[in-house]
């Protein structure tokens, strides 16, 4: 009797789904998210790098499908979320303002003027210490708008589908700040 419990036991053991996640840069990106009531799944991963040799943060893109047009994941109003996993110790709040600054302004092609406020606040929620380990996530629900959750805390939310096509654009305009990213994001890697 115990033999046979031990087999069905092992067989449990190696036949149940087990929590899945895909690692980049040394850190682990879930498969799927939930958001309320919905379940994102990552469409992409890879590392944001700098001058080539420094590992800033892993990061992956969240949809509810697969999907493989930058331009159709910035204009879709459905959820999705993109996660940000910081690697290097090299990273500071400073760095990360002067980066999103830079972003919104190649996302919107220099147009911000209609979005600044919502910039402003947005990059406000960011305040405090980054260091290795800090997990940020950008999550868009319709409706809402895009919030900024810091290790796991929601720090804001910002209206808006306008603004949520900034934030995304950040990683898949037509000048994202790592090209090499922005195509493991939409899931056309090298």
């Amino acid at each position: 009797m115990i033999k046979k419990l031990l087999i069905v036991l092992l067989a449990v053991l190696f036949i149940a789904p087990v929590a899945s996640a895909v690692e980049v840069g040394g850190k682990n990106l879930p498969e799927k998210l939930q958001m309320g009531d919905t379940t994102v799944f990552i469409n992409g991963s890879g590392i944001r790098m700098k001058a080539w040799i420094i590992k800033v943060y892993a990061c992956g893109l969240y949809l509810t499908k697969k999907m493989n047009d930058p331009q159709k994941i910035m204009d879709a109003d459905e959820p999705m979320a993109i996660r940000m996993h910081v690697i290097s110790g090299l990273m500071s709040y400073d760095k990360l303002v002067a980066a999103l600054r830079e972003g919104f302004e190649k996302a919107t092609k220099g147009n911000i003027g209609p979005i600044k406020a919502k910039i402003d606040k947005y990059i406000a929620a960011h305040k405090g210490e980054v260091k290795e380990d800090k997990l940020y996530q950008y999550e868009y629900v319709p409706g809402e708008g895009t919030s900024v959750v810091i290790d796991g805390r929601k720090a804001i939310t910002v209206e808006g589908l306008d603004f949520k096509k900034a934030v995304f654009g950040i990683w898949l305009c037509d000048e994202p700040a790592d090209a090499d990213l922005k195509e493991r994001l939409i899931g056309n890697e090298e």
